[in-house]
């Protein structure tokens, strides 16, 4: 399973993740940037690797473990973004077809957690862009309409 990362050309590029990697071995001790001066007494410090591997050629990258973690926010944040954006239209679907990842359309963010079928009913839990859940029951012919629908069957 690739990373789902491409180039401009829309071409497949594979990442690696490592580590606990030392600080390149270009950075000089006594380097003015804290993030990659080492310390004497205990070794480089210890980086985290990223390594896309393009057509093109190789890119190598490394940062701190606190750098990789702000990396990781900045990327989970513009992710919930892209997927929250209005699509080109909603959809319509009956309650029995929600899935989990299910995005309700409407002034705020409402996430289908589960769903359970009881007879005619369904009941779906639903989760607030705030953190919280609440279930509802539906005939399972309502028509619920989603703003974002996650491709398969999650």
């Amino acid at each position: 399973m690739g990373s789902g990362i491409t180039d401009a050309d829309g071409r497949p590029v594979p990442v690696t993740v490592t580590a606990g990697e030392p600080a390149p071995s270009t950075v000089a001790e006594g380097a003015d940037d804290p993030a990659t001066a080492t310390a004497k007494d205990t070794g480089p410090a210890p980086r985290v690797g990223i390594r896309l591997s393009p057509p093109a050629g190789e890119l190598v990258w490394t940062c701190t473990p606190e750098s990789a973690r702000e990396l990781a926010a900045v990327l989970l944040r513009a992710a919930e973004e892209t997927e929250n954006a209005p699509g080109e239209r909603p959809v319509t679907v009956e309650a029995a077809e929600l899935r989990r990842g299910d995005v309700r359309d409407g002034d705020r963010t409402m996430t289908v957690e589960s769903t359970r079928t009881d007879g005619s009913a369904v009941h779906v839990t639903w989760k607030s862009g705030a953190g919280r859940s609440w279930t509802q029951a539906y005939a399972a012919d309502t028509a619920i309409t989603l703003k974002r629908r996650l491709p398969g069957g999650r």
